[in-house]
């Protein structure tokens, strides 16, 4: 245990904190099967990794179970240990697993513009309604995930003049070195940023935020809570026929219509964040070729 508590220590800093968390659970998962059987986490012969992986598959996913694999090779490797990842036995037995259980991964269902006019439309007329319809133009235009979207302060809005406004995203999962990324909005966004700055007299911090009893806001929102709203929006909104929406519908639904303009794939990964081209099809594919508006 001192090992990998001295292992999860020295990553910090290094690594983004989703990513320790995640090989934090992933080895204690691990470690709880090793301590089962009597196994040395850290010398371990590949046969027995691979009843691992055979037990894992009894109740969870393919996902799951190659991100795991994928934590614990990182974990073998940082800690200059024999690493049975790499092993043909285990290797084919995730190829066995896959092609046994393996699905499509469930792609969320797009947010699009027709999408996000009908959302914005059900959102109160209170303090409530123009957070609510803030968020929905932030994800929509900015096309982040839901804890990139939770990131943005008002310090980080730009005016640039000539009607130019822009947003400065200080972290993603795809720049775990800081180095920011400038997204340009629509001065509709910068003025809802600006009513709202106003409506909670506020003007530093986060600028999406949750609400106390009293309709106070707490000092920021939560990811999670993202989804919640949209689910309650959708179906004060009548669109259920749709699908379920969710964090990753902002950045689907906005590329999709991108795509539909006829903009060049490349331009809709740089503005998306995506850093390969299959995983922006691994996204936009299944929509592509689908007529997809809502009356």
């Amino acid at each position: 245990m001192k090992k990998i508590t001295r292992l999860i220590n020295s990553l910090e800093g290094a690594y983004a904190p989703n990513t320790i968390r995640s090989y934090r659970s992933d080895y204690m998962h691990y470690a709880n099967w090793c301590h089962k059987y009597q196994y040395d986490p850290f010398n371990i012969h590949e046969d027995k990794f691979a009843d691992y992986i055979l037990q894992m598959g009894e109740n969870l996913t393919i996902a799951t179970i190659q991100r795991r694999v994928a934590s614990l090779s990182s974990i073998f490797n940082l800690t200059k240990s024999i690493n049975p990842t790499k092993e043909p036995v285990v290797i084919l037995t995730i190829k066995r697993l896959r092609r046994k259980f393996g699905k499509p991964q469930k792609q969320a269902t797009p947010l699009t513009y027709d999408i996000l006019i009908k959302l914005k439309d059900v959102c109160s007329d209170d303090i409530v309604g123009l957070r609510n319809k803030l968020l929905l133009q932030l994800g929509y235009e900015t096309m982040r995930r839901r804890s990139e979207i939770c990131q943005f302060k008002f310090e980080d809005l730009q005016h640039l003049g000539k009607h130019k406004h822009t947003l400065l995203l200080r972290y993603s999962k795809t720049d775990q070195y800081n180095q920011g990324k400038i997204i340009p909005i629509s001065g509709e966004l910068s003025e809802m940023i600006s009513s709202w700055s106003l409506a909670i007299d506020q003007d530093t911090g986060y600028i999406l935020r949750s609400f106390k009893r009293n309709l106070s806001t707490n000092p920021s929102l939560t990811p999670a809570s993202i989804n919640h709203i949209l689910k309650s929006l959708q179906k004060k909104a009548g669109l259920n026929q749709i699908g379920e929406l969710s964090g990753h519908s902002f950045r689907v639904g906005a590329a999709l219509d991108l795509l539909n303009k006829n903009i060049p794939l490349e331009k809709i990964m740089l503005r998306d964040g995506w850093k390969s081209e299959a995983s922006a099809m691994r996204y936009l594919q299944s929509w592509s070729d689908q007529n997809w508006t809502v009356v």
